[in-house]
């Protein structure tokens, strides 16, 4: 008599989908009715797998998802870890703007991991600190060494939570897994320092168990596309602009040209980053003219 049981995707592997379940993990092909429906199960899904008395497993159903993102997708995510490097690839405030603005439409928590901190000057390092002291004040979690996500990220990986990393490539996330997972055998490479990116090393998405729930290695974003985004919304992804403007005159302002904008005010008076005003201009920009900037193609 088959038998069903329900557990989470953990990989793909030439159309086999590995499920973990309460007690194992089940290697299992999904029946021809996803085909049929265009529907593909995906890392990260909750489904239902039936094994028969033969011991054959099918995957019958994919319970509903509370989010799909990335590519190669993963679904289902918490919390993402944002890996920006100090160096190689450089210290970007636009380009952490763009990532923290593209999970937050998303809505996904993120924490941030500064890597390569080793690899930069006392000075430098202190400037990049003053800026992520920033983000920490309006309410982003940092970890300033590899160290301090060893130690804290188990613990704070909740009950079957996913967490994965993020970030442009090269930035040193298959580094940073390698030692949360020690028996991992991710790839590292060297970066392209003609183009001052990194290569792809991770190819596909799998979750590893971490603490009381999964982290997922994925490949790494070189650029993200918020021009998706709706142009009126853009400003309620700045946490800290979201904040601000219960107290602009209009509902609804969207911080430009507005009279009596708290956001405008705030970042006169240095108590709202310059940069991320300036960055949240420019990505008005790119929804208003539906593609990428120049710098990121």
């Amino acid at each position: 008599m088959a038998k069903n049981t329900q557990g989470i995707i953990t990989g793909l592997i030439a159309g086999f989908y590995d499920v973990q379940t309460k007690s194992r993990v089940v290697r299992t092909r999904a029946r021809g009715v996803f085909r049929k429906n265009k529907l593909k199960p995906t890392v990260g899904d909750h489904v239902e797998i039936q094994i028969d008395d033969q011991g054959t497993s099918y995957l019958v159903k994919v319970l509903p998802r509370k989010n799909l993102i990335g590519r190669p997708a993963l679904a289902n995510v918490d919390h993402i870890l944002l890996v920006i490097s100090a160096v190689e690839p450089d210290f970007s405030l636009p380009l952490l703007d763009r990532f923290l603005t593209f999970f937050s439409w998303q809505n996904v928590a993120v924490s941030i991991y500064l890597s390569k901190s080793d690899l930069v000057n006392s000075e430098e390092l202190a400037d990049i600190n003053e800026n992520l002291a920033y983000y920490q004040k309006i309410g982003y979690e940092i970890y300033l060494s590899q160290e301090a996500v060893s130690k804290t990220l188990p613990v704070n990986i909740g009950f079957e939570q996913i967490w994965t990393l993020a970030g442009q490539s090269g930035a040193g996330k298959s580094t940073l897994i390698n030692s949360l997972k020690e028996d991992l055998a991710q790839k590292t490479a060297a970066i392209s320092t003609s183009l001052n990116r990194g290569k792809h090393t991770t190819r596909t998405v799998q979750l590893f168990k971490l603490g009381n729930g999964y982290l997922a290695d994925t490949p790494g974003f070189s650029a993200i596309d918020l021009t998706p985004i709706k142009l009126n919304q853009l400003c309620d992804y700045f946490i800290e602009f979201k904040k601000a403007s219960q107290n602009c005159k209009f509902r609804g302002c969207q911080h430009i040209n507005e009279p009596k904008c708290e956001v405008k005010q705030l970042v006169a008076e240095g108590q709202i980053k310059k940069s991320r005003y300036e960055n949240y201009l420019l990505m008005r920009k790119e929804i208003e003219n539906g593609r990428l900037p120049e710098y990121l193609k």
